[in-house]
């Protein structure tokens, strides 16, 4: 029976927008599934889109689409995502796929069979854009969601519950005896305290809406969007439609997730697999969050950027080595883009690409083909220990995913090989035929190194390892090609072009423009005096209506009560507030503001807001004042 390894990522929200932050965990899992593929495993890698919801509906609406429709649109670009990164997936796990929507219902029908779901009313806290249920114990006086900070809502209908309290003793067992279920172990930790203080029942369905899997007892009832997309790991590989393949692949070798949906992986997709009386998967690997450029990813800074577009600039596998050599995976880490042109000259271009042409270059300038060793020399032993060396550590750490010591330790024999050449002074014994022996020996030593070095790095430089192994005449023929003195003499080598051109600083242009250093410049270049401020009529205005535009999904139309004036304004806020939200709440305006039209309705005015990253807030004033009332 041949080894199996199943890895899989969340699958994404189709509301959100693909950045490099986003993709990050879909860039690790595909490494880490080309991995395993080259060390024999058979392996299936999933991802997809998570496309129910209410805030996926109320998008739709905007949209004026069919939710069904504008999920197919929005699905495909995640799609389109993953071919323009070279994402190796074997599936694409959709839930809104039919075998998918079956499976949910059949694990909700045998969870309310075994007594695990019951019917109930719901009485707190939702945020739609998290699609998250929140209690009073999690929130601060503000109400705001503790993931995305925007306003919440508050909610009472009727649900079905989830007795997840049922499983806190069976699952602070489990991670008791399965000590590195959840890795790393400040996120295991994290978990364990919150089962120490014990869990409570969770809803597992809504009313208010129609657009999800709808409960098959009850279809008035859907199915709770968190819940439909846990169940996406086993749908996909058959369970309930395919049982040799769901037999083949689970209990899953490594959920990769992002820390923020930890709780929902760790303990709520345990527990409804102990429901199930279902195998839980071996690893659920929460990792920390991207900066770009020590700043929140944010349209707003100009760093929320399609990860394609520096994929087009820079090239896949020099986003990869980056993104795993410099950014400890399982912490927080910062994408800098100057980091990045760093690496490229540093390890791709300077280490890497100059050892492998100044070896194919001395073996095209003096042999036919490829050489064999034949007269053993100094240093020699020296090279044979540090590979052997690196390939065993190379195992140990991309077998913990510490990819960052992986590439460490591989870069010390690039770096060694390179030292190497200048010890052994191969250029000297060329001009020299009793040494040409000796030249021969140095000259397939390098090549054995470059090679082992290219099998090592294929899983993340994918087209470089490739490139390497073609021009040196070699191939990759399973694992056990792996080692000292196993490159296969007498081919013919092609020297090819610069694995990675050197890029000039002073005339590259960067793709991600925004810097901290640029954005202070810009505020240097925004102070104003205080006879600039005095022009600025702020009052103070009550919102006594408030309505979406049509075809906007941002736009709302407000209207104000300004000392007793109604004044109409337009303000780009629909993705946080609702309405419903705004109504009677005092804001502040800028009232001398010239007027506009927004999509053809008139503006007379603005209201003053905060943003950082996708958080918004309108700013009110502290405590009751007559509308009207000036800032001063």
């Amino acid at each position: 029976m041949s080894k199996t390894f199943y890895v899989t990522t969340p699958i994404y929200y189709i509301n959100s927008d693909p950045h490099i932050g986003s993709a990050y965990t879909t860039i690790v899992a595909d490494v880490v599934a080309r991995y395993k593929r080259m060390m024999g495993y058979d392996t299936f890698f999933l991802t997809g889109t998570d496309e129910h919801g209410q805030h996926v509906l109320n998008s739709a609406r905007a949209a004026k689409k069919d939710p069904k429709v504008f999920s197919d649109e929005l699905s495909r670009r995640f799609v389109d995502l993953w071919k323009g990164l070279e994402i190796s997936n074997d599936a694409f796990v959709r839930t809104t796929d039919d075998y998918h929507v079956k499976t949910v219902q059949m694990f909700f029908q045998k969870m309310h069979d075994k007594g695990d779901i019951y019917i109930g009313k719901y009485e707190g806290w939702y945020c739609v854009n998290c699609e998250t249920f929140w209690t009073d114990k999690d929130l601060d006086e503000d109400k705001v969601c503790p993931t995305c900070h925007r306003p919440l809502e508050h909610v009472e209908e009727e649900n079905y519950f989830f007795r997840l309290s049922k499983y806190t003793e069976p699952l602070l067992k489990h991670f008791k005896e399965h000590p590195d279920f959840v890795e790393p172990d400040f996120r295991r930790n994290e978990m364990i305290r919150i089962l120490e203080d014990g869990l409570e029942d969770i809803s597992v369905s809504r009313t208010s809406f129609d657009w999800g899997v709808p409960v098959p007892f009850d279809p008035k009832h859907v199915v709770y969007v968190w819940f439909d997309a846990l169940v996406n790991y086993v749908s996909a590989i058959g369970y309930g439609w395919n049982e040799e393949m769901f037999n083949k692949y689970w209990p899953a070798d490594v959920h990769f997730i992002g820390k923020e949906i930890n709780r929902f992986h760790s303990l709520v997709w345990p527990a409804m697999l102990m429901s199930m009386e279902l195998p839980l998967p071996k690893k659920i690997f929460a990792h920390g969050w991207l900066t770009v450029n020590g700043e929140k990813i944010s349209k707003s800074k100009g760093n929320a950027i399609d990860p394609r577009v520096l994929v087009k600039a820079y090239g896949m596998d020099a986003v990869k080595y980056y993104l795993l050599r410099d950014i400890q995976f399982g912490n927080d880490g910062n994408f800098s883009e100057d980091n990045l042109i760093v690496r490229i000259n540093a390890d791709l271009a300077n280490d890497l690409g100059n050892l492998v042409r100044r070896t194919l270059s001395m073996i095209s300038q003096n042999f036919d083909f490829l050489p064999n060793f034949s007269e053993i020399g100094a240093y020699d032993d020296e090279l044979e220990k540090l590979t052997t060396e690196t390939i065993k550590e190379y195992f140990k750490f991309m077998d913990e995913f510490n990819f960052t010591k992986a590439l460490t330790n591989i870069w010390k024999l690039v770096k060694f090989g390179n030292k190497y050449i200048d010890l052994t002074e191969p250029w000297l014994m060329a001009h020299d035929d009793s040494k040409k022996a000796r030249l021969a020996t140095v000259l397939y030593n390098l090549s054995d190194l470059i090679r082992n070095v290219a099998i090592m790095l294929s899983p993340i430089l994918v087209k470089t390892a490739d490139n390497i192994l073609k021009n040196m005449g070699q191939r990759f023929e399973g694992i056990e090609t792996l080692g000292w003195h196993k490159t296969v003499p007498g081919v013919k080598i092609t020297v090819g072009e610069p694995l990675f051109p050197r890029i000039d600083t002073k005339k590259w242009k960067k793709v991600i423009n925004m810097t901290k250093e640029e954005d202070k410049k810009i505020e240097e270049k925004s102070q104003v005096t205080i006879d600039d401020f005095a022009k600025l009529d702020l009052r103070v205005a009550r919102i006594v209506k408030a309505e979406r535009i049509p075809k906007s999904e941002k736009l709302l139309k407000l209207i104000l009560d300004v000392d007793g004036e109604e004044r109409q304004i337009v303000a780009g806020i629909g993705k946080v507030y609702t309405p419903e939200s705004l109504l009677g709440r005092e804001i502040i305006i800028i009232y001398n503001l010239k007027p506009t039209k927004l999509m053809g309705i008139e503006s007379n005015g603005m209201l003053l807001a905060a943003k950082d990253s996708d958080k918004l807030r309108i700013l009110t004033v502290d405590g009751q004042i007559d509308t009207g009332a000036k800032i001063s």
